[in-house]
């Protein structure tokens, strides 16, 4: 069983509390969450904490396969069934038999094949593609997606009576942005194991300004796009003593744009660093001060790249997302790119 199922906020550990619970019951589940945020981990973990934890896990993705292929390869075929079959095939709910079925991305699967789903759920059988005879199915059924069913429902693109089976309890997974606690938590959890793994003597950390874009960015990706990004800071910094501080967000990014968004916007850097430095007086409270700071140079910023969010991120040598990640973060309300 994987152990990547990492973080403190309230959120997250909530969805755990609920898959304890709801692991033991032998009923449908379905899982829901944005990309990268963990549902095939879930998964696992409702199937490992179940009675059924011996017994086989198999998993299929329903978005990689036909309407033909998805057929056959959950329900199985039996020899000249369709052209090329040269033998009886056994699919997945077979193979899952006694244990625990996975099915990712349901909201592709075809409405046929919703249709076989729901018989296998209400009578608990199911025919192979060119049989005829029924064949009993003892299989809990695990289904994840990051579609709206209910709304693909009202349009006829999803069965409703298979969604009202599948809605025992229905798991929804926080994005990352969502537990902001958990970013730099997991963040070193995967620069550890990347230095372990480069055979690196240990982990150097990351610098202020490295922590600081960890923190900003939106991570449309979520878990996924975050080990992403650590992994190959890691792997560019190499054994260097110094803290990490290069994070490459979008390897697509050629980086002499980046360098040259850096050159363009020092003459308006060093003008702020100015003009904060008058402004310095003690006693003070450093987190209102660098907030107040913060907010005064993207609306500066804004106002200079008349508000396009993407003149703006050029002009500070940020990514796009690190820039929208941080108006964001001040609930700043600026004019839309044109």
């Amino acid at each position: 069983m994987q152990q990547d199922l990492i973080g403190e906020a309230p959120t997250f550990l909530k969805v755990l509390d609920k898959v304890s619970k709801v692991a033991a019951i032998n009923r449908p589940v379905l899982v829901i969450g944005e990309r990268g945020t963990g549902k095939e981990l879930i998964a696992q973990r409702l199937h490992y904490l179940s009675s059924r934890w011996n017994q086989p896990l198999i998993t299929l993705n329903c978005a990689t396969l036909s309407e033909g292929l998805i057929d056959s390869e959950l329900f199985g075929h039996e020899a000249g069934a369709f052209t090329g079959s040269k033998g009886k095939h056994q699919g997945r709910f077979e193979r899952a038999e006694k244990g625990t079925l996975f099915l990712d991305e349901l909201a592709t699967a075809p409405l046929t094949v919703q249709e076989k789903l729901l018989r296998v759920i209400e009578y608990g059988q199911y025919e192979r593609v060119g049989g005829h005879a029924s064949i009993n199915a003892n299989v809990r059924l695990i289904c994840a997606t990051n579609a709206d069913l209910p709304k693909m429902a009202e349009s006829g693109q999803f069965r409703h009576d298979l969604l009202d089976r599948l809605a025992f309890d229905v798991i929804h997974l926080p994005p990352l942005r969502e537990r902001p606690q958990d970013i730099l938590l997991l963040a070193d959890h995967y620069a550890i194991r990347m230095c372990r793994e480069l055979n690196l003597d240990y982990f150097v950390g990351f610098s202020s300004s490295a922590l600081g874009e960890l923190g900003s960015y939106s991570w449309p990706g979520n878990v996924r796009e975050l080990k992403n990004v650590v992994e190959r800071a890691v792997y560019i910094h190499g054994n260097k003593p110094e803290p990490i501080d290069e994070l490459v967000f979008s390897p697509f990014e050629p980086s002499w744009i980046k360098q040259k968004s850096t050159a363009n916007s020092s003459d308006s850097q060093r003008t702020t660093n100015h003009t904060e430095n008058m402004r310095l007086t003690f006693p003070m409270n450093y987190k209102e001060w660098q907030e107040a700071m913060d907010i005064e140079l993207l609306n500066a910023t804004m106002k200079e790249a008349k508000y396009s969010q993407r003149k703006a991120a050029e002009l500070l040598g940020l990514s796009y997302h690190q820039l929208r990640g941080m108006v964001r973060k001040y609930n700043l309300s600026n004019k839309q790119d044109s």
